[in-house]
């Protein structure tokens, strides 16, 4: 019952933050979500995810709402873009270091209440 309890008091937290964070901004729809997991994923990996394959890789949403949502993220500071240096059309789009630690901090509390 502990568990249950903790699990409900961590969302009620999680939804205080949400206007403040990414919380609200990735539980925007399942695209939003799943755009995250995928840079974050992505990263995690140490492989690097051009904007073309996230626009891709993003189920039941069409190319130009991808734009949007990753101009979006870029515009909140969750994300940022990386051009290579070999070709200038190509970008990467890689977590900023303040959204990685959130999402780490998230993680952390996640494992603390499931154990």
């Amino acid at each position: 019952m502990k568990t249950t309890e903790e699990l409900l008091n961590f969302w009620e937290d999680q939804m205080k933050l949400s206007h403040t964070s990414s919380n609200y901004f990735f539980r925007k729809s399942p695209s939003h979500y799943h755009m995250m997991l995928l840079v974050m994923n992505a990263h995690k990996s140490n492989e690097n995810l051009t904007v073309e394959e996230l626009k891709t890789k993003l189920f039941k949403t069409s190319r130009p709402k991808s734009a949007l949502m990753i101009n979006e993220a870029c515009e909140k500071n969750f994300f940022f873009l990386e051009k290579t240096s070999d070709d200038q059309r190509k970008k990467y789009i890689k977590p900023t270091k303040g959204f990685i630690k959130e999402f780490e901090d998230y993680l952390i509390r996640l494992k603390e209440i499931s154990i």
